[in-house]
């Protein structure tokens, strides 16, 4: 949805008829995932996509036929190997499409996004209501058909913390920033947290972790990445998350340096099940130990993390 906000505001001033087609269920090859969105309005305009061009003809005119007719409706279409090789796919595959007018909850929806507001929509395909819930369930950021009901999680913008600004931080910054995160940067060290170090972070807050993580909404769509390698650093910034639903929780040093910091906050009262959440020693292994190649390594877990990836090599996952 938020790939398409522009086209729908500007549509919503114009006054048009608005219909939203998502997709919904795939087999086979598919183009594109699920939740992926196209608009379509009853004066011809278009957006978005629901399978990089190789079905949108046939969907804009279903999309006529639910803003003629008022109804929800569930489309299926095949996708033959001769068309599924034009958009670049090996074979041909099947796909659903969920198309619907745009109701009262989808303006609502709209309004939290443009707030960076998490929410979660849930759709009955069968009769087409649809029921918008405040927040955003922990765990995968993917959409799913559960039956009749399809679920759609709309988490805030993904934000990246990064508590010590060492060496190791300045490409994971970067990479992040290159995969659309917002990212802040904490050090209590003013001569590490400077701009010049980080051109590309978002915020520069140059206070001890538990201060600056004070002021930092915390949820699931929040990951945070402690590099500070120092006790007086570290500590203060775990008591700070452990606590609360961060997406993800990471703490760079050997598995001796982890257990020891564990101990620490064991004595300090907190759980095995909130110590369990702590990812450390930090990131995959990639086999490289240079500090692009640990950030590469970081990134990749938090994404295998927000998505439900297992971090396993394509060729040993099943299809």
């Amino acid at each position: 949805m938020r790939e398409v906000l522009n086209e729908l505001n500007e549509w919503t001033r114009e006054r048009e008829e608005i219909a939203i087609a998502t997709v919904i269920e795939t087999w086979g090859s598919s183009p594109r995932p699920l939740g992926s969105k196209m608009l379509v309005t009853r004066s011809g305009k278009m957006a978005g996509s629901v399978s990089n061009g190789c079905i949108e003809g046939a969907v804009f005119e279903e999309a006529q036929k639910v803003l003629q007719s008022g109804a929800a409706k569930v489309a299926a279409f095949g996708v033959a190997d001769d068309v599924a090789f034009e958009v670049g796919l090996a074979c041909g595959g099947h796909i659903e499409v969920f198309i619907q007018p745009l109701g009262r909850v989808h303006q609502q929806l709209i309004a939290m996004l443009e707030r960076d507001e998490a929410a979660t929509l849930r759709t009955n395909l069968r009769s087409g209501e649809a029921e918008l819930i405040k927040g955003a369930p922990a765990g995968t950021e993917l959409p799913r058909r559960d039956g009749d009901i399809f679920v759609e999680p709309f988490p805030r913008p993904a934000h990246l913390v990064i508590i010590g600004a060492i060496h190791i931080a300045i490409p994971l910054h970067r990479l992040a920033k290159l995969m659309g995160y917002r990212v802040t940067v904490i050090d209590a060290r003013a001569k590490f947290a400077t701009a010049e170090r980080f051109p590309d972070a978002d915020e520069l807050i140059v206070e001890w972790p538990d201060e600056a993580m004070s002021k930092i909404p915390i949820d699931s769509s929040t990951y945070i990445v402690v590099l500070t390698h120092d006790p007086k650093f570290d500590l203060p910034a775990l008591r700070s998350v452990l606590r609360k639903g961060a997406g993800y929780i990471g703490a760079i040093g050997s598995r001796k340096t982890n257990q020891n910091r564990f101990d620490a906050l064991r004595e300090e009262g907190f759980t095995e099940e909130q110590l369990s959440r702590v990812h450390g020693p930090i990131g995959l292994d990639l086999g490289g130990r240079g500090a692009e190649e640990t950030a590469l390594g970081i990134l990749a877990e938090i994404t295998a993390v927000r998505y439900g990836g297992t971090g396993a090599a394509m060729r040993a996952v099943r299809a």
